[in-house]
């Protein structure tokens, strides 16, 4: 799980909700954790704004770039390119309230990847993750090391 002391990387952009008639913006920041390595969030708002405050979806580093070059995802989280050439991605969300069809930059995305693989390479991400601690916390009940009782 992320947390804010984590080495990562973040960026801010925006997305745009597709509506019947219309495209409405929605600034948005793409964060990557260290201590998360799989996944990268969305957080919804101004970069100025905790994102803690409003929605953050997360979803699968890997199925953002197989979204990059082919429809990617099933059920809740779906992304795909453009057909046409360009820079759109689309990303579809699905919650049980409802659903939200989006475009982002295709090349604000793949660039954004690019940095989380230079923090943890696509394959070292269990390498990355400090399962014995997390463990040990686990099952201490988040105190202090199980075998020292």
């Amino acid at each position: 799980m992320a947390d804010r002391t984590s080495p990562g990387y973040s960026v801010p952009t925006t997305l745009y909700l597709v509506g019947p008639t219309s495209w409405t913006e929605v600034p948005a920041v793409l964060t990557y954790a260290m201590s998360d390595p799989f996944a990268v969030r969305i957080g919804f708002g101004d970069a100025g704004d905790p994102v803690d405050d409003g929605i953050t979806w997360l979803l699968g580093r890997e199925l953002l770039a197989d979204g990059l070059e082919r429809p990617a995802g099933d059920g809740d989280v779906r992304v795909w390119p453009a057909r046409t050439s360009g820079d759109v991605l689309y990303l579809h969300l699905r919650a049980p309230s409802g659903e939200a069809l989006f475009e982002l930059s295709r090349a604000t995305v793949a660039a954004f990847l690019q940095r989380t693989e230079e923090l943890v390479p696509s394959g070292q991400e269990t390498a990355a993750l400090d399962v014995d601690d997390a463990l040990a916390a686990l099952l201490s009940g988040g105190g202090a090391d199980p075998g020292a009782r």
